[in-house]
């Protein structure tokens, strides 16, 4: 069933409009009248709808049926990641939302090509942010990953609350698969560095913020690699784990 994203409230027995975009859609792939559609919002659970009418660039539904149901992870996976260049991220936002990462936060580091200037900053935003709507109505998930302001390096280590931060090297004595074995599931950050890695200064730093270093083996991974591959075997460890 077309699943849609609507970014306003909904409720069982709403007749409603749906945004211009939306209605292009369901236009495009030729669903009609009487066709049913599943709509969410962000909040929680998923909608079931009917098309009431269709004309040129608007779609008219009827909400009939609400679902609680959920894909999301029972442990919140942020991933902080070096900001490469465009097309990259792009596709590293795609597959983490897919992935069910809870949250990404673009990082700034020694090393980044690519610089995010402050008057471009909300037109990246919003791109990022479209394309996780996408990627969210694809792979069935009802809450939007959601995607920090861009920050840097430093600063992201002086200030961030989250407990548990992981920074990855082929030299660290301790694997990603030892590690997350022997740990039952929690919220987690995972701190990947853009095209060129993290500086010698940086991973000083993060060592005496208190992060843990693991390996992923002794391959080099690039950097649209590395934190998604992280994700899917934390994914297949602690999936399979207790809380």
């Amino acid at each position: 069933m077309t699943r849609l994203f609507c970014d306003f409230p909904l409720a069982v027995g709403a007749c409603l409009d749906l945004p211009k975009d939306t209605a292009r859609h369901i236009m495009v792939v030729r669903l009609s009248r009487g066709e049913a559609i599943t709509l969410f919002n962000g909040q929680g659970g998923e909608y079931r709808a009917r098309i009431l009418e269709t004309g040129r660039n608007r779609v008219r539904a009827e909400i009939v049926s609400f679902s609680p149901h959920e894909v999301e992870l029972p442990y919140e996976i942020s991933l902080v990641q070096g900001i490469p260049e465009a097309g990259k991220m792009d596709w590293i936002i795609e597959k983490a939302a897919e992935l069910g990462v809870h949250r990404i936060v673009p990082l700034a580091t020694q090393r980044s090509v690519v610089r995010v200037n402050a008057d471009r900053i909300e037109k990246r935003l919003a791109r990022w942010q479209s394309i996780v709507v996408s990627a969210s109505e694809q792979c069935g998930r009802n809450r939007l990953l959601a995607i920090g302001q861009p920050v840097n390096f430093d600063a992201y280590l002086q200030n961030s609350p989250e407990p548990s931060k992981i920074m990855f090297s082929p030299r660290a004595s301790h694997s990603l698969a030892s590690w997350a074995t022997g740990q039952k599931p929690h919220a987690i950050s995972l701190l990947i560095g853009p095209e060129g890695g993290f500086s010698a200064e940086e991973e000083e730093l993060a060592r005496q913020k208190g992060v843990t270093f693991l390996s992923m083996g002794p391959r080099i991974l690039r950097t649209e690699t590395a934190g998604l591959a992280a994700v899917s075997a934390i994914n297949a460890i602690w999936e399979q784990s207790p809380l």
